[in-house]
């Protein structure tokens, strides 16, 4: 009979927290898109410094093609993300990708975003 009371009990308090989150969600959503979009500044791409900036610190993880290996294929990503998403990712991080915002400057994830985008 107390297994019956406690996993009630569970039942209701796992219920009670996924209610709060969904009906918490809308809030920060507003907050998101009440805040000015970060857009990457455009620049004239230089393929050579994009390029080496890619052999040392990308062609590790996404091959010597931009094919792919331990992250994945970057080839045409211009086609399917935009410079912002580029941008926020490499100085981020995700996933399996570190960050890069204490490894390159400004200018050169600019760079390099910008010459990703390029990529289609």
């Amino acid at each position: 009979m107390h297994k019956w009371i406690m996993a009630g009990l569970l039942c209701c308090a796992s219920l009670l927290a996924v209610f709060l989150l969904l009906t918490g969600l809308p809030e920060k959503e507003q907050t998101a898109t009440n805040s000015p979009a970060f857009v990457v500044p455009d620049r004239a791409v230089d393929a050579d410094a994009s390029q080496q900036i890619y052999k040392n610190n990308c062609m590790s993880c996404h091959g010597t093609e931009m094919q792919g290996a331990v992250g994945p294929a970057l080839a045409h990503i211009g086609a399917t993300m935009t410079k912002e998403q580029l941008y926020k990712i490499i100085t981020n991080g995700r996933g399996g990708m570190p960050s890069f915002e204490d490894r390159l400057t400004e200018d050169e994830i600019i760079m390099i975003t910008t010459w990703l985008a390029s990529q289609k």
